[in-house]
C-alpha cells in the first residue's frame, strides 16, 4: 500500500548568497520515511506557489521544522528589534494558518524548534526574542563550533506533567535533548498547554489542548538520530501512526479528549 504523505515545510535559502532555493535537512525526510513510515514530501513554503487548502488535500500530515529565520513579531503584535534575527514572511503566511486549520480539522502536524515556536504563535501566543537574555535562563542556542555530533549533542533535561500526553509517550517523566534555539514561548496561544520545561523553565514540549489530532510540538530537534534515540524515536512513530490514522479517515474515531491532543491513547 502506499504511504501516507507527509508534508515537510522547507525554508527559504540562498546559496552561495546569490541562488534562491527551498531547502530542508536530510534529516528530517530521513526521520519521517525511515522512523514515521510515511513519504515526505518538502513544501517549499510560499503563498505564492500554493494555498494552506492545497497543502491540506495533498497531505495526510506534517512536519513543522525548524530553521534559522524567525516568526516575525508583528504575528503576536510586537516590534522588531535586532534580537529577533531573520525572517521568512512567506513561511509565515503558509504555516500560521496551516497550523490552525490543522487543529480544527484534526489533521496530525509535529512541530520542531521553530516549528514549536509557530504553533504557539498561530494560537495567539507570543515569543521572546532572546532566551539567554532572561534572568535566570540559560543559553539554549547551537555552540558555534564543533562537528554536527557536539552540536547536536545531549545538553539538559525537558521535564514532563504528571500523566500528561509526553510523559506516557516516553514512559518516564523526564528526558535528556538537544538544545538548539535561541527563541522560545513567552505567553502561551489559546489552548496551548506547555507540558514539558527545561531546568531553568523554558518550556519545551506543548500540545493543544481539546484538539482532535496529533498536535505534539518539541522546541528541542527530534530528527537528529531519530531511528535510534530513545526519544526521538517514539515521538516519530507516534506521529506516523497518526498519519496513517488520518490516511485512513479513522482519525475522529481514534481522537479522545485533553490527552489525545496527541492521540496518544494507544501507545
Amino acid at each position: 500500500m502506499a504511504r501516507p504523505i507527509v508534508g515537510i515545510i522547507g525554508n527559504s535559502y540562498l546559496i552561495n548568497d546569490e541562488y534562491p532555493t527551498h531547502a530542508g535537512g536530510k534529516m528530517n525526510s530521513a526521520a519521517v520515511a525511515e522512523v514515521s513510515d510515511c513519504l515526505p514530501l518538502l513544501v517549499p513554503a510560499d503563498p505564492r506557489y500554493m494555498s494552506v487548502s492545497e497543502l491540506l488535500e495533498a497531505c495526510d500530515g506534517f512536519v513543522l521544522t525548524g530553521g534559522r529565520p524567525n516568526v516575525h513579531p508583528e504575528e503576536y503584535g510586537e516590534p522588531v528589534t535586532d534580537a529577533h534575527g531573520e525572517f521568512d514572511r512567506a513561511r509565515d503566511a503558509i504555516v500560521l494558518p496551516l497550523v490552525r486549520a490543522c487543529v480544527e480539522r484534526g489533521q496530525p502536524f509535529l512541530g520542531i524548534c521553530r516549528g514549536f515556536q509557530e504553533v504557539n504563535v498561530a494560537m495567539g501566543g507570543s515569543l521572546h526574542p532572546e532566551i539567554r537574555d532572561l534572568p535566570g535562563r540559560d543559553n539554549h542556542r547551537m555552540p558555534p563550533d564543533g562537528s554536527l555530533e557536539e552540536k547536536f549533542a545531549l545538553r539538559h533535561r525537558v521535564r514532563f506533567s504528571e500523566g500528561g500526553p509526553f510523559q506516557r509517550l516516553f514512559g518516564a517523566s523526564e528526558v535528556m535533548t538537544n538544545t538548539l534555539h535561541g527563541q522560545g514561548i513567552k505567553r502561551p496561544g489559546s489552548g496551548v498547554v506547555i507540558d514539558g520545561h527545561a531546568p531553568d523553565g523554558t518550556p519545551e514540549a506543548i500540545y493543544i489542548d481539546g484538539a482532535p489530532g496529533f498536535t505534539l510540538s518539541v522546541q528541542w530537534h527530534p530528527e537528529w538520530n531519530a531511528a535510534t534515540d530513545p526519544v526521538s524515536r517514539p515521538l516519530f512513530v507516534a506521529f506516523g501512526d497518526a498519519v496513517r490514522r488520518w490516511a485512513a479517515g479513522t482519525a475522529s474515531a481514534s481522537a479522545g479528549s485533553a490527552g489525545s491532543a496527541g492521540q496518544l491513547h494507544s501507545v
